[in-house]
């Protein structure tokens, strides 16, 4: 098996990462700081050790903690269907990107799970259109506000600061490829000149290893997909002139991402919340103090947390949503916390070899009544909604899970819903009457 491609410690560590992800990012070389000492993004005097758990401020039951990470993330009280998508990806602050297409793809997934069945073309130009966002190096490969251009400043310089690469680019290369787009502006990395050499995947380009490079530098940003390819433009032309800068020091971007972080998820732990835009835990330790994250007690944690103070002073409550979630949604991408909030265990099996597999290739999890009831594992056959293999927690259900699948296949077009394999096999003939 090929060496899988590294990526940098400041962006994306490697177990946390599928393939495609990791290929993506294959020219940002070896992790900083693989042959010496790590460098902290500040001063070692402002770090502080969160091994002792602060005074808290608040105390909450694990069902109150539930309902404040649902309402944070969207999926308790009325959607707000007039910020409709980009509403979702300025709340969230991180929209994850994955090469994957079983219903949809992922970041398609992520605003229907939360408004209904909005439209997939409608969804697309709500990311791409009229400079409201673009792609970097977040909690993977995301789509992200361009509100946030600023807050990345400290990953950028890190970047620029790198010693060492995996790709080396002969003289010229950056810049060619930097003067091609300002000369002919957006580009695909085909249309730079091809994006691999002819090998095999990791077999890229010279124009492909360079314009990845200038994109994590920032002198080059992603600013849609199309067919699945990044289009890369000069950040200078396609970020508005507000937000294109790197003022803020490392510090006050770490701040700030950790506050944006505590408030999409509402409460959440030390890791909970550095690894929403994968900080480090030291960079989290080094600002939570001055973020406006509040540290409170959760019943059955047991490591300190932190909640949005307006989180706790907004009662969560309102409709919850019954649907299907990608393994990719912010509200379960982290196992751990999946695990100790809804008490339900997860894992992407995309990448385990199909004997291994428990629940199948690409399980989404159903969430309804603000709980995580059960799983599907979903594929399209024509016109058909194929559930392949459906995993229920409890006979309760059995008409939420249908109640998805009808729904889902709606949107993506689909007017029949067959199910092949249900693990509790009482369960099965409900099911396919609730299906009718």
């Amino acid at each position: 098996m090929p060496a899988r491609a590294a990526v940098p410690d400041t962006a994306v560590p490697d177990a946390a990462v599928p393939d495609a992800a990791r290929a993506a990012a294959s020219a940002a070389g070896p992790r900083p700081g693989s042959g010496g000492a790590r460098r902290l993004s500040v001063p070692p005097s402002k770090v502080r050790s969160m091994n002792t758990a602060p005074p808290a401020a608040a105390e909450l039951s694990a069902d109150e903690a539930r309902r404040i990470a649902l309402r944070a993330q969207g999926f308790l009280g009325a959607p707000d269907r007039k910020a409709g998508v980009r509403g979702v990806l300025r709340h969230l602050g991180a929209v994850q990107l994955d090469t994957i297409s079983v219903l949809a793809r992922s970041h398609e997934l992520i605003p229907y799970a939360r408004l209904g069945a909005v439209g997939r073309k409608a969804v697309e130009s709500a990311y791409w259109t009229d400079g409201h966002a673009f792609e970097y190096w977040s909690h993977a490969a995301c789509i992200l506000p361009v509100e946030e251009w600023p807050h990345f400043a400290f990953r950028r310089r890190a970047y620029r600061a790198r010693p060492q690469w995996y790709h080396d680019l002969p003289d010229g290369a950056y810049e060619k490829v930097v003067d091609q787009l300002r000369d002919e502006g957006p580009l695909t990395a085909t249309e730079l000149g091809g994006a691999k050499n002819g090998g095999l995947w990791w077999d890229w380009s010279e124009a492909k290893v360079a314009v990845e490079r200038a994109l994590m530098y920032g002198e080059v940003v992603c600013t849609e997909r199309r067919g699945w390819k990044r289009v890369y433009d000069l950040a200078e032309r396609a970020i508005p002139d507000a937000v294109l800068h790197d003022d803020l020091d490392d510090r006050e971007c770490l701040r700030r991402l950790v506050r944006l972080a505590g408030q999409s998820l509402g409460v959440g732990t030390r890791s909970d919340i550095a690894d929403y835009h994968r900080l480090k835990a030291e960079q989290f330790d080094a600002v939570v103090a001055d973020s406006g994250l509040v540290p409170v007690r959760v019943e059955g944690w047991d490591k300190p947390a932190w909640a949005d103070p307006e989180a706790l002073a907004t009662e969560p409550r309102g409709r919850h949503r019954t649907t299907l979630l990608s393994p990719f949604d912010s509200l379960i991408w982290e196992r751990a916390r999946t695990e100790r909030i809804f008490g339900f265990t997860h894992r992407l099996e995309a990448y385990v070899p199909k004997p291994k597999r428990i629940h199948g290739y690409f399980a989404m999890p159903l969430l309804s009544g603000g709980r995580l009831l059960g799983r599907v594992d979903p594929a399209r056959e024509g016109t058909t909604l194929v559930a392949r293999q459906v995993s229920l927690e409890t006979p309760k259900a059995v008409r939420p899970m249908a109640e998805a699948l009808l729904e889902a296949a709606r949107w993506v077009g689909c007017d029949a819903v067959r199910v092949e394999r249900v693990d509790r096999p009482e369960l099965a003939a409900p099911l396919v009457a609730a299906l009718g």
